[in-house]
């Protein structure tokens, strides 16, 4: 027997044959982008979390601890500090915590560069599952010599990436009137030129004699 030949593929079967493989790669993309952002992850979240503090009240029950004076709190490379701190922790193991003071600050070194982001204002909020960081009212970031300010910015240490909002007439300052989003980045630094070619010197076969010599000579 002749074996029957397969019918023609129709148009939509090829569009969506196209667009299941597309789906794939991007699932795979996904997947391996989610593994990356993880590792970068638990570099800090997964280190033991030590607070400083003039006092401190425990309530087990809810699983809430407050913090108030001189607070410190570190984490691997990052580091709050306020006046007053609020630890909560949920059934998982994470911590969040919210520290306010005049300014809160926090600091914490980028992932695979040997420089830190820092960030101050009146409310800090730290969410160590999302590994995400919140300022509230007079806020400010800086990353080496760039910086950026405004009434709200969240910044995901996981991704780096970072929202600036102003505050309107509410953030107005005398500085700053309107509470816009102010921000100063600075030039990347350009590559340093090659350097140049050692000069050699190769000796002359004949040199003459300097002036001095040569009126010598005549006398």
């Amino acid at each position: 027997m002749t074996p029957k030949s397969r019918p023609a593929a129709s148009p939509a079967a090829d569009r969506g044959r196209a667009c299941a493989m597309r789906s794939a790669a991007a699932l795979a993309w996904c997947a391996l982008l989610f593994t990356t952002v993880s590792h970068a992850e638990r570099a800090d979240r997964d280190k033991p979390i030590n607070l400083e503090a003039d006092r401190v009240t425990v309530d087990d029950a809810k699983q809430v601890s407050v913090f108030e004076g001189n607070v410190v709190l570190t984490q691997g490379t990052l580091v709050i500090r306020g006046d007053r701190m609020e630890v909560r922790q949920d059934s998982d193991g994470f911590k969040h915590g919210t520290a306010s003071g005049n300014l809160a600050y926090f600091r914490q070194k980028r992932e695979g560069y040997d420089e830190h982001i820092e960030g101050w204002a009146e409310r800090i909020e730290y969410d160590g599952r999302a590994d995400k960081m919140q300022m509230f009212v007079r806020a400010s970031m800086k990353r080496g010599e760039d910086e950026v300010r405004g009434n709200y910015i969240s910044y995901d240490a996981a991704t780096e990436f970072f929202q600036v909002i102003g505050g309107g007439a509410k953030a107005a300052t005398p500085n700053n009137p309107d509470g816009r989003v102010r921000a100063v980045l600075q030039p990347k630094p350009k590559g340093k030129p090659p350097a140049a070619a050692p000069v050699s010197l190769n000796p002359a076969d004949q040199i003459s004699a300097p002036r001095e010599e040569i009126g010598a000579a005549k006398k």
